[in-house]
C-alpha cells in the first residue's frame, strides 16, 4: 500500500477479536448450561468475568528496578496462580471427560488470549475500553 499501513490483521487487531471470540463462546455455552439444567450459574458467571478482567489486566510499568528476589517472589505467586488454574481444570476433566474434549476443541479460542504478551495486553485493554466508550455513546 501506498500509505504505508499493513494489510491484513494486527497482532493488537488478532488478540482482540480472539478474546471476543473467546468470551463470546463462553457466554454462549454458559447460557446453554443454565437453559439445560433450569439454573442460572452465578458462580460460574462471575468466574468467567473475572477471567475477563483477568486476560485484559495490563501489567504496571514498574519505575523502580526489581532485584532478583522481588522478581522471584512475582514469579512464585504467578506459579501459585497457574497451580490452581491447573487443579480447577484437572478437577474438572476428571469430573466430566467431555470438559477434556471441549478444551481441546476449543484450544485455538482461548490459547491466544492467555498467552498475550504485555504489550498485546495493553493493546486489546486500550480497545476494550474504546469499544466500551462507543457502546456508551451509541446507547445515549
Amino acid at each position: 500500500m501506498a500509505d504505508g499501513s499493513k494489510e491484513g490483521p494486527t497482532s493488537h487487531q488478532a488478540a482482540v477479536a480472539a478474546n471476543a471470540q473467546l468470551f463470546g463462546v463462553l457466554s454462549s455455552l454458559l447460557q446453554q448450561v443454565e437453559s439445560l439444567t433450569n439454573q442460572e450459574e452465578v458462580e460460574l458467571r462471575s468466574k468467567i468475568q473475572a477471567l475477563g478482567l483477568e486476560v485484559t489486566k495490563v501489567p504496571s510499568k514498574s519505575t523502580q528496578n526489581l532485584d532478583e528476589m522481588e522478581i522471584a517472589k512475582q514469579m512464585d505467586k504467578l506459579s501459585e496462580k497457574l497451580d490452581d488454574v491447573d487443579r480447577m481444570i484437572s478437577s474438572a476433566v476428571a469430573a466430566d471427560p467431555q470438559v477434556g474434549s471441549l478444551l481441546s476443541s476449543t484450544a485455538d479460542l482461548w490459547m491466544p488470549v492467555i498467552t498475550a504478551g504485555s504489550e498485546e495486553r495493553r493493546n486489546l485493554n486500550a480497545s476494550v475500553e474504546d469499544d466500551v466508550e462507543v457502546k456508551g455513546k451509541n446507547s445515549q
